[in-house]
């Protein structure tokens, strides 16, 4: 079965590859900003629901890394 990437042009791989890039990074400091007030607000009122908001977002980043590889990938096979 062929994959939904090759049905891209070069050019929409790359446009694809610099959006999902950006979308990562923003992701990453969500949850690194999240992590930071967990620490914060456990401290601070103790355990509740703040304390796990930051795990829950984890899985998204890691599929969208993932997502990431696959296009870069998708992109050194056409070179």
């Amino acid at each position: 079965m062929p994959s939904i990437l090759s049905t891209y042009s070069k050019e929409e791989l790359v446009k694809k590859l610099k959006t999902q890039k950006k979308l990562l990074i923003l992701k990453i400091g969500v949850i690194i900003l999240l992590g930071v007030l967990a620490v914060i607000s456990t401290y601070e009122n103790g355990v509740s629901f703040n304390t796990f908001l930051p795990l829950f977002f984890i899985p998204m980043a890691i599929y969208m890394y993932m997502e990431y590889k696959r296009i870069k990938n998708e992109l050194v096979k056409r070179k």
